[in-house]
């Protein structure tokens, strides 16, 4: 790895030498960047390996309680539309990750990207923005886990008792074996490599959307069997407005979060830019599907106003007399969030490999296990850390947290986008398609040339260097596209009318943000401290 260090132009040694340190950039590029055997991780991940990740991390147990409380107090039998504004505007953000994951395909997500176009202090606090998110999510996840597990033994404390929640009276607190036990057995799987971990994600995954699919079939069939009583209502397809709806969207948007953990992944993708937007785009596309074909039936079977917030679905089925139906659907609830747990402790330990790569941890992180090629370190770390605070904490208060590291990671996910649009870094690696282009013509002029000056073409291309001849400096080449990159560099007032563009819209994006967090925060934490004293 290299580093742009744009203080080193005007002397390091000065007295902004050590500001200016904050805002040095990574300078990468991926298509001939050769790493230590010791740092490579395994190339082994595809497309339906990436639809299974970003699937598996999306589709949480969320969706089964969402569906709910959103439709009771915001959307109405509007959900549907809800689901969809929410899943267009993840769009937006899961096309930034896919962007940038194809053009800079290293591990660190969201840390990397903000280390490329940024600078070094801004990628340090998103780095460890994304470790919070990650562990609290993960925790907060495992949790979640043995009470949706004790319903299938038969109820809350039907659990055996060495899996069971217990008390303890001197520390008043209430710990969970089940959940720690489960978190290290997510562990021991990303440890065993990154092929079988995603294999075991995949079947998993399955079974949450067979669950779903039940839901949809069954619900469908009784739906237009009894004539669908939730959308013959005399309040309207809107009975809280499209302020309402609109209120539903940015509550049900937190259903889409997930897709992230693929940009993780994106240095073990055999072609990252191929497979890296496909698997994106494909596994928000199935998320947002199975979101508006579920919410379109629980809607119309069931009136909104008549919904249990803390079961929907089940509550549903169970009003046609199909109260087994409670059976599959806890199932799929459990298998959602062990497919959810896999996908939040994933991403951690390769973010945490890429900051000791660049330094900012101790080197210990980054190294990589020569026969699984994963961090396994850094993996087990992660897993004793997750596995302490969900055995120990109740998370749920920290909870919260976790939407102020996403907000945080979008953000600077988004920003980064417009800087490479308009401020580009000096070297960002080129498409594998722009690149073969460039190659092709450049040894095909080469070719030409040494054919008219009488040289044998095969000898010269034995005995010459190997690299293209783009890395050589004053190389003539008589090619439109490094004429149109020559005339381009010569631009200089459009460079600087281009930085400008970028610096505002950059401040707008930063502004806008924190504006609608302050905003949110001043509205709930009002309205949280009056339900405290009620």
């Amino acid at each position: 790895m290299g580093f742009l260090v744009d203080s080193q132009k005007d002397g390091f040694g000065s007295s902004w030498g050590g500001l200016k340190s904050f805002v040095r950039r990574k300078q990468v590029d991926s298509a001939h960047t050769k790493r230590l055997g010791h740092h490579q991780l395994a190339k082994e991940l595809t497309v339906r390996h990436l639809i299974a990740i970003g699937v598996g991390s999306t589709i949480g147990a969320g969706v089964y309680i969402l569906v709910g409380t959103v439709a009771r107090e915001h959307s109405g039998p509007a959900l549907t539309i809800s689901f969809l504004i929410a899943g267009i505007a993840a769009a937006l953000s899961a096309f930034c990750y896919a962007e940038l994951a194809s053009r800079c395909p290293s591990a660190g997500s969201a840390y990397h990207y903000s280390y490329i176009c940024v600078g070094e202090g801004v990628a340090w606090l998103i780095g460890w923005a994304l470790i919070l998110e990650y562990t609290i999510g993960g925790a907060a996840v495992a949790r979640g886990i043995s009470p949706n597990l004790a319903l299938l033994f038969g109820g809350q404390n039907s659990l055996p008792i060495f899996l069971a929640r217990q008390h303890i009276p001197g520390l008043d607190i209430v710990v969970d074996p089940c959940a720690a036990v489960l978190v290290f057995v997510v562990t021991g799987l990303l440890c065993v490599g990154i092929k079988e971990s995603t294999l075991a994600q995949a079947i998993v995954t399955s079974a949450n959307v067979c669950a779903m699919i039940f839901v949809i079939v069954a619900g469908g069939y009784l739906g237009f069997k009894t004539g669908w009583a939730g959308y013959e209502l005399p309040t309207g397809y809107f009975p809280f407005g499209v302020d309402g709806m609109l209120a539903g969207s940015a509550t049900v948007f937190f259903a889409y979060i997930g897709f992230d953990s693929v940009a993780s992944t994106a240095e073990e993708v055999k072609n990252p830019q191929r497979d890296l937007p496909l698997g994106i785009a494909t596994a928000l596309s199935i998320c947002c599907g199975l979101y508006m074909l579920v919410s379109v039936v629980i809607v119309g079977l069931v009136p909104y106003y008549e919904m249990d917030p803390d079961t929907p679905i089940s509550s549903a089925f169970a009003s046609y007399g199909m109260q087994w139906a409670a059976y599959i659907i806890t199932v799929g609830a459990v298998t959602a969030l062990c497919s959810t747990l896999m996908g939040s402790i994933l991403p951690q330990p390769r973010i945490l490999m890429a900051m000791a790569r660049d330094g900012l941890l101790p080197s210990f992180f980054s190294d990589v296990n020569k026969r699984s090629q994963v961090p396994v370190k850094s993996t087990v770390t992660t897993g004793i850390v997750a596995a302490t605070l969900s055995f120990f904490m109740d998370v749920s208060q920290l909870a919260g947290m976790v939407s102020v590291g996403t907000l945080l990671a979008f953000t600077m996910v988004a920003i980064s986008v417009l800087i490479l649009r308009y401020v580009p870094p000096d070297e960002v690696p080129l498409p594998s398609s722009l690149q073969e282009s460039i190659d092709s013509v450049t040894l095909r002029y080469s070719r030409d040339s040494q054919v008219t000056s009488g040289e044998n073409p095969e000898m010269s291309t034995s005995t010459g260097s190997s690299q293209p001849l783009l890395s050589k400096k004053n190389v003539a080449i008589d090619c439109p596209i490094i004429e149109k990159q020559e005339a381009q560099a010569s631009c200089t007032l459009n460079e600087e009318y281009r930085r400008k563009i970028a610096g505002w819209t950059i401040l707008l994006t930063c502004v806008g943000a924190f504006s609608l967090t302050f905003a949110a925060s001043s509205l709930w934490l009002p309205r949280k401290k009056k339900g405290d004293g009620e």
